[in-house]
């Protein structure tokens, strides 16, 4: 049977194959999603190399600034003891550098020569709770106790009984002219001897490593202005204890 048209319109049939038709043909025309935007690989490769070598030239800058302040802390300190080596030779004297040894616990017998000294005069090791009161002496004082000042930056200065009366003055007025952390005491076994000694401990951190102090010992026969106060300026307040100078003056 044929159907034919109803009030001019097309079936009903035909009218919705047509929009099917309408509808795939609006889908096929809808352009696709743009896709995701990428950068050149080639210049993010770019990027990394720049960062790498950065990175790697900071790590060497860094090595080199620490090798430069290890060889100028070590170094530094080998320098002071070669200057300080030549000017008491030039002055005809003797300079040597013991072990230091540790203080352990303060000695109950002010008068006691503990064996774990390795040096005479003493430069390092055990020693009395109270150190000898800063200043010179015209009697021997107690090395026990002498040690202490050492311990604390001092440095010690001591005389024997055949050393003549012209030395012994150029002495006290060394000593009197900068009396900071110095002590002067007559040492009779010394003979004609005079002895200068330090207990010295590097620095790191800002700290005295004790564990790797020296003791440090000068003998001459006679004083050499320039010989002392190389000793001096180069040990004095650099001991194990860094006790502050106005704690070290003369009376106290």
């Amino acid at each position: 049977m044929t159907i034919g048209p109803t009030n001019g319109r097309a079936p009903v049939g035909r009218r919705r194959a047509a929009t099917i038709a309408a509808t795939l043909a609006k889908k096929a025309r809808t352009p696709p999603p743009p896709r995701r935007v990428q950068a050149p690989k080639t210049r993010k490769d770019q990027r990394d190399r720049r960062g790498l070598w950065v990175i790697l030239a900071a790590v060497l800058v860094l090595a080199a600034v620490a090798g430069a302040a290890a060889f100028f802390l070590v170094g530094g300190d080998d320098s002071k003891s070669k200057s300080v080596a030549q000017a008491m030779r030039d002055a005809g004297c003797t300079y040597r550098v013991f072990d230091g040894v540790p203080a352990g616990p303060h000695i109950p017998n002010p008068a006691a020569t503990p064996k774990a000294w390795n040096s005479f005069p003493p430069t390092s090791g055990p020693h009395y709770a109270q150190w000898v009161i800063w200043g010179e002496y015209d009697e021997p004082v107690r090395l026990a106790q002498a040690v202490h000042n050492l311990e604390h930056g001092g440095i010690v200065m001591y005389y024997g009984s055949d050393v003549p009366d012209e030395e012994i003055t150029k002495l006290r007025s060394f000593y009197r002219s900068d009396p900071t952390a110095m002590l002067l005491s007559p040492l009779p076994r010394l003979g004609d001897k005079i002895a200068v000694t330090a207990w010295y401990a590097p620095t790191k951190d800002g700290r005295a490593v004790v564990d790797e102090s020296q003791g440090i010992l000068a003998e001459c026969t006679q004083f050499d202005q320039n010989a002392f106060e190389t000793f001096r300026d180069a040990y004095r307040f650099q001991g194990p204890e860094r006790i502050p100078p106005e704690s070290l003056q003369p009376g106290s």
